[in-house]
């Protein structure tokens, strides 16, 4: 996973992403966020990738190119430079010890079933729900990167270094990071680029950041935010007609959803390392 991740590496190395001042960090951070949502529209609303069941090879570039390449790998990468450099922390990022990680995983998995279920969805089918929490998991994860990590924690690296107050830095950077998660909505194919729905998935962000920036936890507010969206999907596939093909595992679904976790898991662990200045975390991990 490492050497996937070394020419990439290089060239930011090249870049000196590292000198750069905090305003600039915080630049190339929502260049990250264009550069994605730019892509997601070229691969997927463009064309209306997600519209399209039988388009195989469109939503496996899709996926692969936007939202593993771009929307995890690269921007992953942004993340190790702004680590590297003191800009930020990893435990600033959500990015904790296992065992908190696994107790967050599984506090962000129970509250965010537990609203699909009271939502009353077209079907609780364990089957039907893990073939659409895989669909959705690629994409999440991007969302959540890039969105959040990336864009959200330079945010709210830049103000801490402006001597900003915890709770305005916390709310500063969940309301940009909430806000572009719904922007980046009009890049998508029908129905998830009209005006109301990039407004319902935006207080749907708002969620995502509050276990994000209050939970202090990445991969709990993952688990969360790939939840939530459970009930919207399984509902579109529901009046499509489409739910049936989902009562049996779906290999293919399967299959990238392990591989772009492996990626994301992968990529964090072995390339966002902590400063070797030994800056201090500035929360516990």
């Amino acid at each position: 996973m490492a050497s996937i991740a070394q020419s990439p590496a290089k060239a930011l190395k090249i870049f000196s992403l590292r000198s750069f001042s905090p305003i600039a960090k915080t630049v190339v951070a929502l260049g990250t966020y264009v550069a994605w949502t730019a892509l997601t529209w070229l691969l997927e609303g463009r064309i209306q990738t997600l519209r399209r069941p039988e388009a195989v090879t469109d939503r496996l570039v899709y996926t692969g190119v936007a939202n593993i390449v771009v929307g995890t790998v690269l921007a992953l990468l942004v993340v190790r430079e702004f680590v590297a450099s003191d800009f930020t922390t990893r435990a600033d990022l959500g990015f904790r010890s296992v065992p908190r990680t696994v107790a967050a995983i599984l506090v962000g998995g129970i509250l965010g079933l537990g609203l699909y279920v009271l939502q009353q969805p077209a079907t609780t089918d364990p089957v039907v729900v893990t073939n659409v929490f895989a669909q959705v998991l690629p994409v999440s994860i991007a969302e959540v990167v890039v969105c959040y990590v990336v864009v959200g924690g330079s945010i709210a690296a830049l103000l801490r270094d402006r001597g900003v107050h915890r709770s305005l830095t916390i709310g500063s950077a969940l309301v940009v990071s909430t806000v572009l998660f719904g922007i980046y909505h009009f890049a998508h194919s029908p129905p998830f680029n009209t005006v109301e729905m990039v407004g319902l998935l935006t207080v749907v962000g708002v969620g995502t950041g509050l276990f994000y920036f209050v939970g202090g936890s990445f991969y709990g507010a993952l688990v969360f935010h790939n939840c939530m969206a459970l009930f919207g999907i399984v509902s579109s596939l529901s009046d499509s007609g489409q739910l049936t093909a989902y009562q049996q595992p779906l290999v293919p679904l399967l299959a990238t959803a392990l591989a772009a976790l492996a990626v994301l898991v992968g990529v964090e662990r072995l390339v966002v390392k902590p400063s070797q200045n030994g800056r201090m975390e500035t929360q516990a991990s």
